[in-house]
């Protein structure tokens, strides 16, 4: 996110901003992030337009949907090519699973050190570290919450959790959830671009 930033025009007629799913994203700056797809992202951002609504976009680079008409912006084989990522820098594997008229390569976990560090990151942000203030929470642990429980698995961090301290996290992850994106993205200091996403997913 350090490379984009959300644009924001006003309404016509008034000096109220727009909802913040109809904002335009926009290049904030050109230098490269030094990973391969998300420079290909920031080129595609930088090349539209009229430009995109950060909705849009996730629709466009996530690789799971198909506009014939933004062909050009769309990242091909987006999972594949993060999963050799991650088999490159030895946190998964690459097996060969055989069905009856089939084969299918899967990419089993291999390094259980690197899925605990992200459990225990989740449990910290709302737990041991949580702050009364989504503003003043770290911005990557946050966006890790909120992207685990819109991948669904947001859960499968709290196995391990005491009841009480099960209940607490629960509580703590609805408060952000009731959390209104427009309203956090308008505060001094926010990731307005982070609350989009935030938005898109949660609207």
């Amino acid at each position: 996110s350090s490379g984009i930033n959300a644009e924001w025009p006003l309404r016509p007629g008034g000096m109220r901003k727009r909802n913040i799913l109809s904002r335009r994203v926009t290049l904030k700056s050109e230098a490269p992030c030094g990973d391969i797809l998300l420079d290909e992202a920031l080129r595609h951002v930088k090349e539209t337009d009229p430009p995109e609504t950060c909705q849009s976009w996730i629709e466009l680079l996530s690789g799971e949907t198909w506009n014939p008409l933004k062909l050009r912006y769309q990242i091909r084989n987006v999972r594949e090519r993060i999963a050799k990522n991650l088999v490159e820098k030895g946190v998964l594997t690459t097996e060969k699973q055989n069905f009856v008229v089939f084969d299918m390569t899967t990419h089993p976990l291999l390094d259980q050190s690197q899925k605990q560090m992200v459990i225990k990151k989740i449990q910290d942000t709302l737990l041991s570290r949580w702050v009364n203030n989504p503003q003043r929470i770290d911005k990557r642990a946050l966006a890790l919450v909120y992207l685990a429980h819109a991948s669904e698995v947001l859960e499968h961090a709290f196995t391990s959790l005491s009841d009480e301290d099960y209940d607490l996290a629960m509580k703590r992850v609805r408060e952000l959830l009731d959390l209104d994106p427009d309203v956090e993205a308008a505060k001094e200091g926010a990731d307005e671009l982070m609350w989009a996403v935030v938005a898109s997913f949660f609207k």
